[in-house]
C-alpha cells in the first residue's frame, strides 16, 4: 500500500533560488520537489508537492490530507509566524506533521523565531537548506514505521 504524504509549501518559496539567495540557498522549488520526491521513493513513501501564496490554500490542502495521506510536511513560509488558521487546521487534522525551514529561523529576526506551526508539529527541522526536506520525509517514515503517532 502506498504511503501519500503532502509537502505543503508557503508563500514566496516559488521565489527560491532568486530570492535571498544568501539566506535560502540557490536551490529553487523544482529542485526542492526532485530531491523530496527521489527521498520519498527510497523510503516507499509518494508525495503530492504543492506551494501557494495564498493562506486559505494551504488550509484547503491541509484539511483535504485528512482523509488521502498519512502526514504532512509543511514549510509554511511566513505564515509560520502569523497563521493560527494553518495552526488551527494542523491540529483538526490529526495526522503527523514534520515542519521544515531552510533557514535557521532561530538566527533571524526575533518574529520569525515564533513558529505557530511548532505547536501542531511532530518535529521541526530548520537551518539546513534543502537537506531539511530530505530528513523530513526520512522522520516521516519513521513516524509512519510506529505507528503513526502525532507525539
Amino acid at each position: 500500500m502506498t504511503r501519500l504524504i503532502y509537502v505543503l509549501n508557503g508563500p514566496n518559496l516559488n521565489m527560491l533560488g532568486v530570492r535571498e539567495p544568501e539566506i535560502y540557498g540557490t536551490e529553487t522549488l523544482a529542485d526542492l520537489r526532485s530531491r523530496t520526491e527521489k527521498a520519498a521513493a527510497a523510503n516507499g513513501l509518494t508525495i503530492e508537492f504543492r506551494q501557494s501564496n495564498v493562506e486559505g490554500e494551504l488550509v484547503n490542502w491541509v484539511q483535504e490530507a485528512r482523509g488521502k495521506a498519512k502526514g504532512i510536511i509543511i514549510n509554511a513560509g511566513a505564515y509560520t509566524h502569523t497563521s493560527v488558521a494553518v495552526l488551527d487546521a494542523l491540529q483538526a487534522v490529526g495526522l503527523p506533521v514534520i515542519e521544515v525551514h531552510l533557514s535557521n529561523i532561530f538566527r533571524r529576526d526575533q518574529f520569525r523565531q515564533h513558529s505557530y506551526v511548532s505547536l501542531a508539529a511532530t518535529g521541526i527541522i530548520c537551518g539546513l537548506g534543502g537537506k531539511g526536506y530530505e530528513l523530513a520525509i526520512e522522520a516521516m517514515t519513521d513516524i509512519l514505521s510506529k505507528g503513526g503517532n502525532k507525539a
